[in-house]
């Protein structure tokens, strides 16, 4: 199928339809948040344990996208897209009916099972709709400020539902949306060709299991668990995800190509994508916990308390395309991860204020800034250069990355909030960016600026995108 220089009608109704199923992959990785003191209340969960509320989701998602990705290179791309959709739907409606804390955490896996099968298939699909350079940095930029934003989103969204309907709505919205876009996908979106292969289910079995043990090992640590069985977790994750990278080395057609690896630019590009949203997703679930519990906000004032960072997301998912194609990606990774780090010590700090307008509001803001800044840059140095046989593949690694970061991040700092306390917690989240921070500076080097007037064309298509209008 050929690439796009330009982007036509078809070509923009195609990304509108790409970009709503990830929104909704990303919405659910915290919509939940805002609904975790009703599910606890309702469905009687420890206070340990509410973290796999979060997790059981974005442990299955970034644990099977690898396998998601391929699976869309061998099948076709768009099917996966449609066939995850609908396991995704069908698992938010279980459960959004779910009348068991066993019940919920199943349907949560579900769910992320489905998004696992069609999250690879929306970033591959814009790599092979466009072509690389302005027309691509364009779609780029609506596909990461839904991934960036989407969270700090779907924590408004969560407040509202939960708020003026139900916690069971939270997961039950996604039905009638789901249904829209499974509906409307085979018609706009097109169909790349296929690769074909064998499928390297050794090595997702690995990964997964891998990715699991360690996020386990975490919360086992938060659950007050033996020392020994939280070392036993590590270990087994550890040599888990070092068969992984021998069975990538030594099978045909491999889950992730290593060769991907090769390249020291992506290679730092991807740790940066894990290590971003392990402070991210800490800073969603610590700072909407202390607004309920400890400011007593309701569901929907909370929602809102994070609207200012969401607004600063999308605000910069406009501009940021913009400097990518004058200036290269590096000088605004750097400074939004550096804004990212100083705004969650920040707000670590801001939780001893006792007020979220002297100690949260500022902060947000600074983080929402950062974070908007940062999310391009990193997609673009990662599918920058990426041969179309191996598209599913590297971007099935960019969403696990970030799917897995998130998911490690929100267990190892609730064992460090047990312990120690949000405040505590939030400021290991700082560290965590500092040493993004620290990659991006000495592994990311600077790519050639694009100075030719599509830069300029860039930013015109950008502001006439009907999706954030």
């Amino acid at each position: 199928m050929p690439t796009l220089t330009k982007p036509s009608r078809s070509a923009t109704i195609a990304l509108t339809v790409i970009v709503a199923a990830q929104l909704m992959f990303v919405l659910d990785a915290t919509v939940v948040n805002i609904a975790l003191v009703p599910i606890s209340s309702a469905l009687h969960f420890s206070r340990a344990n509410l973290a796999w509320v979060v997790d059981a989701y974005s442990l299955a998602f970034g644990g099977l996208l690898l396998l998601g990705g391929r699976l869309g290179d061998v099948y076709g791309r768009r099917r996966l897209l449609i066939i995850g959709l609908t396991v995704f739907t069908l698992s938010s409606l279980l459960g959004g009916l779910a009348g068991t804390s066993a019940e919920l955490l199943l349907a949560r896996a579900l769910q992320g099972v489905g998004a696992a099968m069609a999250a690879p298939s929306t970033l591959s699909l814009i790599t092979s709709i466009y072509e690389e350079g302005p027309a691509r940095n364009r779609a780029l930029g609506v596909f990461t400020a839904v991934s960036a934003g989407g969270g700090s989103l779907g924590l408004l969204l969560g407040g509202a539902l939960t708020s003026w309907v139900s916690w069971r709505w939270v997961l039950m919205i996604n039905v009638p949306i789901g249904a829209l876009v499974v509906a409307l996908a085979p018609r706009f979106v097109p169909e790349p060709r296929r690769n074909g292969g064998r499928l390297d289910v050794a090595g997702a079995l690995l990964v997964t299991a891998g990715i699991g043990s360690i996020i386990y090992g975490f919360i086992r640590i938060a659950e007050r668990a033996a020392l020994s069985d939280t070392v036993v977790l590590f270990a087994l994750g550890v040599v888990l995800i070092a068969g992984f990278v021998r069975v990538e080395q030594r099978t045909p057609r491999p889950l992730f190509p290593l060769r991907l690896l090769n390249e020291r630019t992506r290679a730092g590009a991807y740790g940066a994508m894990f290590l971003l949203p392990a402070t991210m997703y800490g800073v969603f679930f610590f700072v909407s916990q202390y607004l309920e519990s400890s400011l007593h906000f309701s569901a929907i004032r909370t929602g809102f308390a994070f609207l200012p960072l969401t607004a600063m997301i999308f605000t910069m998912s406009r501009i940021t395309p913009k400097v990518v194609s004058r200036y290269g990606a590096r000088r605004p990774l750097l400074i939004g991860l550096t804004l990212v780090s100083i705004a969650s010590f920040w707000i670590a700090a801001g939780l001893n204020h006792g007020g979220y307008f002297s100690g949260l509001l500022g902060p947000l803001l600074l983080f929402g800034l950062g974070a908007g800044t940062s999310f391009l840059p990193i997609s673009a140095t990662i599918l920058s250069g990426v041969p179309h046989t191996d598209a599913g593949a590297a971007s099935g690694m960019l969403q696990t990355m970030q799917q897995s970061g998130g998911a490690l991040g929100v267990a190892a700092l609730s064992s460090v909030a047990e312990a120690h306390g949000r405040s505590s917690a939030l400021s290991i989240g700082g560290f965590v960016a500092l040493v993004a921070l620290g990659v991006a500076v000495s592994v990311i080097r600077p790519r050639t600026p694009d100075h030719s007037p599509n830069a300029q064309e860039l930013a015109e298509e950008f502001e006439a995108l009907p999706l954030f209008e």
